[in-house]
Order: C-alpha cells, then sequence, then structure tokens
C-alpha cells in the first residue's frame, strides 16, 4: 500500500485550524473532535469514509482495555514505527500511562502537530517531550 503525500496531508490538516470543538462532529470550519480532523483529513485525502463511526461517549477510552483506535486505524492505513514517524503521520496518543490511546493528532513537523482539542479547537503547537512520550501508534495515510 501506497502513502499519501505527507505535505498534502498537511496542508488539508492546517486548513482545519481553527475549527471549533464539538464533540463526535467532522466539519471542517464548523466543528470537529480530534476523531473527527482525521475523518475529515481522510476524506479529503484518500476518499470516502471506509465504515461509519459509532456513536461513543466522553469516556469511552476508560471504558475498556481494546486499543479501539488503533486497531481501526490498523484495518485501513499502514503502521509505522514511532521512530521513523514523519511529518503527515496520524499519531495516537495515551492521555495517561498504561491507559489505551484516545487521541489523535497529524505531525506537521518534526516538532509540531495538529489536534482538535476540547476548548481550544483545532490548534497547531509543538511537539513537547509530555506530548512526544504520550504517542502509541502511529499511520500512514494511504494514497487515494
Amino acid at each position: 500500500m501506497t502513502s499519501a503525500d505527507p505535505t498534502r496531508v498537511i496542508a488539508i490538516a492546517r486548513s482545519w485550524l481553527g475549527t471549533p470543538y464539538h464533540d463526535q462532529a467532522s466539519l471542517r470550519g464548523v466543528g470537529c473532535d480530534c476523531l473527527g480532523l482525521a475523518r475529515g483529513v481522510w476524506r479529503e485525502v484518500v476518499g470516502p469514509e471506509p465504515f461509519p463511526i459509532p456513536p461513543y461517549s466522553r469516556d469511552w477510552g476508560e471504558t475498556g482495555p481494546r486499543e479501539v483506535l488503533a486497531d481501526g486505524a490498523r484495518a485501513m492505513m499502514p503502521e509505522v514505527s514511532l521512530q521513523s514517524a514523519e511529518p503527515g503521520a496520524l499519531v495516537l496518543f495515551r492521555m495517561v500511562p498504561r491507559a489505551i490511546a484516545k487521541h489523535v493528532g497529524i505531525l506537521t513537523g518534526p516538532d509540531t502537530f495538529l489536534h482538535a482539542y476540547e476548548r481550544l479547537g483545532v490548534i497547531e503547537e509543538p511537539l513537547t517531550p509530555t506530548w512526544r512520550r504520550r504517542i502509541a501508534f502511529a499511520f500512514l495515510f494511504p494514497a487515494r
């Protein structure tokens, strides 16, 4: 499976900057959560979403041991090692040590990433050591 042009992935992701945060939404300029951002970028980079996302609660990440996000991404995207993840990669974060990965971002540079964050909306910010150590998985958007 070939991967999408990372420059294009980043440009599309950046077009979502300023989108307000809204649980379970995925509309650029209107509202999205972190998964909604990834879904929106997918639609523009790859095409239609391969399956519908079922409704989820705000605490979904605390309710089970299964890596739901990683399993879903792995079914559609090539996984790469954390060491080889470069700009354009989708990264999944563990927000609490030993918990499942439940936050999504897109690397935009060697030390920056873009994500949808509650109260802030879609932002691009430094990939600080705190954020970097939370990365649990990395994937590439496939080519259309």
